[in-house]
């Protein structure tokens, strides 16, 4: 993974996140702060959330898995195009944004899953933060593809807390 020599950090650029929340519908646009730090080790976002009302069911009282998945899938956004518009990560190098925006939805899969929920997490004010911890290029059925490994993590004022990980397939690449 191409990353600086020393860490750099990336305050909330709205512009850019709020385009990243285009195809979210209003009421589930949780993310609301990330902030992009690249180093030699690593290449990671860390997040605030709010979720004032569950988009799919009556409240739960905390984050619960297909939460955790929404609010992954916009952080994860998020640092792929600021990774892209800063150049931060190996196997991003040729992208634009206009490749991010053309691949965000139909060419960015998660492959795989898995989560921990240590103590329930306030959904209404949290914190997370996600990491890319390698991204490889290979060849599947002979058409190019990333693949990625990512841990993530969330956590709130109270103690609560969730973590897990998630493998990313970026298909159609060039």
């Amino acid at each position: 993974m191409t990353t600086p020599a020393v860490d750099r950090s990336y305050a909330t650029d709205t512009q850019l996140l709020a385009r990243v929340l285009v195809p979210y519908k209003e009421h589930c646009k949780y993310l609301k702060s990330a902030e992009v730090t690249a180093g030699p080790e690593h290449t990671s976002v860390r997040c605030e959330f709010a979720i004032p009302q569950s988009c799919y069911i009556d409240d739960t009282g905390h984050l619960n898995s297909a939460e955790v998945n929404i609010a992954y899938n916009q952080m994860m956004y998020y640092l792929v195009a600021k990774s892209v518009q800063e150049g931060l990560l190996t196997g991003f190098e040729n992208w634009t944004l206009d490749d991010f925006w053309r691949h965000q939805l139909p060419d960015i899969l998660i492959a795989r899953f898995a989560g921990t929920f240590r103590r329930p997490v306030d959904p209404r004010s949290f914190s997370g933060e996600m990491t890319f911890l390698s991204v490889t290029r290979r060849a599947g059925g002979g058409k190019p593809f990333l693949h990625a490994e990512t841990s993530y993590r969330y956590w709130d004022a109270d103690g609560g807390r969730c973590d897990g990980e998630a493998t990313l397939a970026f298909v159609n690449v060039r």
